[in-house]
């Protein structure tokens, strides 16, 4: 969806988290990437990996908040975002993290959203606590195009992303965290609602899910 990057872009992953994404980046476009997380152990995670797949020229690591970047205005060709931008809010992130991108550059991001318009009580009270903010696609849309981006596509994130990567590795280890945290009120509760959540994507994982956005900047 991005054809005409520069031969050395510069890309911006924010929330980088331990940085799967951030060697495919790097591979995928043969860019600099600088990686930005808060977590000081998904940035020593990063740069292991970058050094494993002898990448680790290419990508910088930089601790630093989100919604305060201290980069250049119009340093990046590419900022990409997965999963992290309901940290800062979708709108907010997307007004902000403008100011960093290159006349013609693109927003890349993946957000939470509602699939349908009326989605189950379950679900909506579910993440009417751990996610109020979260909005239906259209809605997302005129952010996008009232911040002043061009939406270039969108598209769902499948099950199996959820499943495979992310909530069967999980769910494998909340049995044994709950026998080592046994009698701990507060570690379990923090195990159950992770139980719960997995429960309700298997229940409603057609009422919700991640969106990507690739976005650009008119020049």
């Amino acid at each position: 969806m991005i054809q005409d990057l520069p031969e050395d872009p510069q890309i911006l992953d924010i929330g980088c988290g331990p940085g799967r994404q951030t060697i495919v980046l790097v591979k995928e476009t043969h860019g600099t990437v600088i990686a930005l997380d808060t977590h000081q152990l998904f940035l020593d995670e990063v740069e292991k990996r970058a050094k494993a797949e002898n990448v680790d020229i290419k990508i910088i690591t930089t601790k630093q908040s989100m919604a305060d970047m201290d980069f250049e205005k119009q340093s990046f060709d590419v900022i990409w975002s997965e999963g992290a931008i309901f940290i800062i809010g979708f709108e907010k992130g997307l007004n902000y993290w403008k100011q960093f991108l290159k006349p013609g550059g693109y927003l890349v991001i993946s957000e939470l959203a509602w699939l349908i318009d009326d989605p189950p009580n379950e679900a909506e009270t579910f993440f009417n606590e751990g996610y109020p903010d979260m909005k239906k696609i259209d809605e997302n849309e005129s952010i996008i195009k009232r911040s002043g981006y061009e939406l270039i596509d969108r598209f769902v994130l499948p099950d199996t992303a959820w499943m495979d990567d992310y909530y069967i590795p999980i769910e494998k280890k909340l049995s044994i965290l709950r026998g080592k945290y046994k009698g701990d009120k507060q570690a379990i509760k923090f195990l159950d609602a992770s139980q719960e959540e997995i429960e309700i994507f298997r229940k409603y994982s057609n009422s919700y899910g991640y969106l990507f956005y690739v976005m650009h900047l008119p020049s």
